[in-house]
């Protein structure tokens, strides 16, 4: 079955203080055993890149990887591994920062927040939360209407 949704928050970091790593973990993991919900990409241009692009990981390389379905902790290792034991400090707080300082537009925002009954009051601008809206909103809509 293909349906499930990725409710791990691009807000949430693992111990190598990513943010966003365990929720792609999540859902290359789903895609490898087919049950990545088709509206979700494994690998999309947003979050996912700027992770695998931040931290200087070859995606091919990446993506190879995840196919031996390893555990968080595993892939963390793996990083360590691919980056000479350490990851480079400023390198992980210049990618924090851009996920957390993402805006989705105007249009987006609006879209998410609407279907989910809530009021584009201006107080919800950034794309960690907005995506967390959706997700519960799909996640309800999905496996509970």
């Amino acid at each position: 079955m293909n349906n499930t949704i990725p409710l791990i928050s691009s807000g949430l970091k693992g111990p190598l203080g990513v943010l966003h790593l365990p929720r792609l973990w999540q859902k290359v993991s789903l895609e490898n055993v087919g049950k990545l919900n088709s509206d979700y990409p494994g690998i999309g241009a947003g979050y996912d890149s700027m992770v695998i692009d931040g931290l200087g990981l070859d995606k091919d390389a990446f993506v190879s990887f995840m196919q031996t379905k390893p555990t968080y902790t595993q892939l963390e290792a793996w990083i360590l591994e691919t980056s000479g034991g350490a990851l480079d400090t400023e390198k992980v707080n210049t990618l924090n920062e851009a996920i957390t300082g993402y805006n989705h537009t105007d249009e987006t925002r609006k879209e998410i927040l609407s279907a989910s009954g809530i009021e584009d009051n201006g107080t919800i601008l950034d794309a960690i939360n907005l995506n967390n809206i959706d997700d519960w909103q799909c996640f309800h809509a999905q496996e509970i209407v």
